[in-house]
């Protein structure tokens, strides 16, 4: 048995239903597990936000909702001194709230920043996965019982045939920054990429819809393919960061157009006008 929670973030609204949940759950409450959470200041599920684009018309808001890992190799565990962090047989991550008194450094070791030092106490915090409920026959950790969306899935990752196994298996797997090559029993997918877009004319300001557009990365060899659609608009997300594609963009009785962009950030390339074939 290893308890672990599934993240997709495809199908998160944002609602901070987990959120409140885990407020609700661990603020003025203690456990053995961990000291009450401190209403302010701390965030054992994150909603980490940011807004993709650089045009009016084409923001969006991605939400990635970010727990502790509770990682297979946790950097908070080789921090710690006297087994003040431990990793419990069915996975999860606990940091003991006695011993770990006065270990500043537990909470700076975190790789994702999910540690948090309650000054007042002296001590290190973060998500348990609701290790306390879980005990008393919770089948569930509170913020995944909340999510109205099925964006969080807890179950065994050990077992192939569980819910959240099954949902590994099928989505596309997309590790957090600093834990890159590293196994986490908190497992996150679809966290967006880079995406590119634009819109394409015909003369007289007419929409072009159905043109073909051909995205191509030299480096990295990979093609992606789309068509605008009735508003003329086209746009390929999950793209790969930092890299150079060659754009194409084609309709029959129209001259194609090449374009060139970078994936630093979630671009908005141009607005193109097609020009007929004479």
């Amino acid at each position: 048995m290893r308890y672990g929670i599934a993240i997709d973030s495809a199908r998160c609204m944002a609602c901070y239903n987990c959120f409140m949940a885990c407020k609700d759950e661990h603020c003025g409450y203690s456990s053995k597990y961990s000291v009450a959470e401190p209403h302010m200041g701390q965030f054992w599920m994150n909603i980490v936000e940011w807004e993709r684009g650089d045009r009016p018309g084409n923001i969006k808001v991605a939400t990635v909702p970010t727990p502790c890992s509770h990682c297979q190799d946790p950097a908070c565990m080789k921090a710690a001194k006297n087994g003040a962090v431990y990793k419990r047989p069915d996975g999860i991550v606990i940091i003991d709230p006695v011993k770990a008194k006065g270990q500043k450094e537990i909470a700076d070791s975190c790789p994702i920043g999910a540690i948090y030092w309650n000054e007042e106490e002296q001590v290190a915090q973060k998500c348990t996965m609701c290790a306390e409920l879980l005990e008393e026959g919770y089948k569930v950790p509170r913020c995944v019982e909340a999510c109205p969306n099925q964006a969080l899935i807890f179950g065994d990752l050990d077992d192939p045939n569980s819910e959240v196994s099954k949902k590994i298996a099928a989505g596309k797997v997309t590790q957090l920054k600093g834990l890159e090559g590293q196994e986490t029993n908190v497992v996150h997918l679809n966290i967006p990429g880079i995406f590119l877009a634009g819109t394409v004319y015909l003369p007289e300001d007419e929409v072009a819809i159905g043109a073909k557009v051909t995205l191509k990365c030299e480096s990295c060899g990979k093609v992606f393919e789309t068509v605008t659609n009735w508003a003329g608009d086209w746009e390929v997300d999950n793209l790969p960061k930092d890299k150079k594609f060659d754009i194409t963009i084609e309709m029959k009785g129209y001259r194609s157009v090449k374009l060139s962009a970078v994936t630093d950030k979630d671009h908005f390339v141009e607005e193109t006008i097609l020009c007929p074939i004479l």
